[in-house]
């Protein structure tokens, strides 16, 4: 019966820390993932019997997640967009979205390195790292760094890698 207890003991604080750590995790929002799927619908609540506002047909797009519940998180597109995904379509590999005019990917984070390659508004890459307003944008295997502000998806002073 003693161990039966201690049992009982243990299952109580473990269900009693699961809503503290799922809270959280509410708390941390809002925080980056990308679209995993090829195709994603964003709808107007937290479930299927919500009507879908949008198809993503995009993977890799970078999303920020406002709001998490159960298995949906709220996000935001770079267009602020806003609406629910479920969470099975999202990733955690960081991406970013760029923004404006041509952004230029340098072989060094730092302004006058060598230019390498020119992203176009709307290339999606993934980011692998970043400090220092620079982060390492890679599009399809060309790779090099890019201002924090060109590229929407990663906040400007964190730090990634």
């Amino acid at each position: 019966m003693r161990g039966g207890l201690w049992m009982v003991i243990a299952a109580v604080a473990w269900c009693l820390s699961v809503p503290a750590a799922a809270s959280a995790q509410k708390a941390q929002t809002p925080f980056y993932m990308s679209i995993k799927a090829s195709k994603a619908r964003m709808r107007t609540g937290p479930g299927r019997e919500f009507p879908a506002i949008w198809l993503y047909q995009r993977s890799g797009l970078p999303v920020r997640v406002l709001m998490v519940y159960r298995e949906w998180r709220k996000v935001e597109d770079p267009d602020g967009a806003q609406g629910w995904i479920q969470a099975n379509l999202l990733s955690e590999t960081r991406t970013g979205f760029v923004m404006g005019t041509v952004a230029e990917l340098l072989e060094s984070p730092r302004f006058g390195a060598k230019l390498l390659w020119r992203a176009a508004p709307g290339v999606v890459g993934r980011v692998s790292k970043c400090a220092r307003g620079w982060c390492l944008l890679d599009v399809m295997g060309r790779s090099g760094y890019v201002e924090v502000n060109r590229i929407w998806g990663v906040d400007r002073d964190e730090v990634i890698g």
